[in-house]
């Protein structure tokens, strides 16, 4: 089949009978009508859920093997990827190589579009090559029209490789399916303005592709309830979440907890388990680690555990902190 009639064929080009009268419309009724269209978009990501589940599971189970999580994409969809990879680090306290994003076009296409760049296999595998995709990563083809020969060829390489192979698309029937051991189909519809997949299968992306990364990094025991344990406090913001997610689960107040923060070494996980062991943090660090990363299974340990250091107290926490101030 031409590539004229395949585009005809997506349900992303075609026209939307509810918006044909936009330009006559008054600017109330205008934002009316087009936010109307944003209500399918939730509704259309959870039919989807057994096959973002299905993805999820294959991404831990790379990383849990040593491997990466790697987005491909080209104009809105590969910005999307980046904004997803490099909200990993700070949030999860991961490794900044450990979830990746290549866009069409490399960096300067973030700011400037570049929209002949994703019609290149040749870029999508050379990326793919420059990345350096191995059998121990996953890597994630997101276009909605599942037809992007930069993201085809990047899965097609990552495939020849060995690694899990997932499309992120919003068209059924796709070159990506044949290739992907899960493809993840969106169906949003018609765009409000026809062939602007900026809108509807954009958010959809957006929020399937936080799903991913979020349900992926809980597996990975980055998350304790539903607090960001792992987070890097880099600066202001996210040093005040970390101190109050310690004073919140070490049940202290707040000296204890910026205490706990400065002896820890700005390690929230360590700095919970030192006050609700009461344990120093090479002990804590070392408990930690022992149990993979899960401050579930850290606190849920024997109390034996905890006797290999020495134990730290409250005031010794509180001298950390002002010690640190000083300095």
């Amino acid at each position: 089949m031409g590539y004229i009639q395949e585009f005809t064929r997506m349900v992303t080009e075609e026209r939307n009978d509810r918006t044909k009268d936009l330009d006559v419309l008054d600017t109330h009724d205008l934002v009316t009508r087009v936010q109307k269209e944003d209500f399918e978009v939730a509704q259309a990501v959870e039919k989807t859920v057994p096959e973002i589940a299905k993805a999820v599971d294959l991404i831990v189970e790379k990383l849990q093997s040593g491997g990466r999580l790697i987005y491909f994409g080209a104009g809105t969809s590969g910005r999307l990827g980046v904004l997803d990879a490099t909200e990993c680090h700070p949030t999860f306290g991961v490794d900044r190589n450990l979830v990746q994003a290549c866009i069409a076009g490399g960096k300067e296409a973030m700011f400037v579009s570049f929209e002949n760049a994703e019609d290149s296999t040749e870029l999508g595998e050379q990326d793919a090559l420059t990345v350096k995709v191995t059998a121990n990563d996953a890597v994630v083809g997101i276009t909605a029209s599942g037809r992007t020969p930069y993201v085809i060829a990047a899965l097609q390489y990552a495939k020849g490789e060995g690694a899990a192979t997932i499309a992120l698309v919003n068209n059924l029937d796709t070159p990506l399916h044949v290739i992907s051991d899960v493809t993840i189909a969106i169906l949003t519809g018609p765009e409000a303005l026809t062939g602007s997949t900026r809108m509807k299968a954009g958010s959809s992306q957006k929020m399937v592709l936080n799903l991913l990364s979020t349900c992926t990094m809980v597996r990975l025991g980055k998350v304790y309830e539903n607090l960001m344990v792992d987070l890097k406090p880099t600066n202001e913001k996210l040093r005040e979440r970390a101190t109050s997610i310690i004073s919140l689960m070490g049940d202290v107040p707040r000296p204890i907890a910026e205490g706990a923060l400065v002896a820890s070494h700005d390690q929230c996980k360590t700095a919970i388990l030192m006050i609700k062991r009461k344990m120093g943090r090479v002990q804590a660090e070392e408990l930690i680690k022992k149990y993979n990363g899960s401050l579930r299974k850290a606190l849920m340990s024997p109390p034996g555990e905890s006797g290999m250091h020495r134990a730290v107290t409250d005031s010794q926490i509180q001298k950390a902190v002002s010690e640190s101030s000083n300095s």
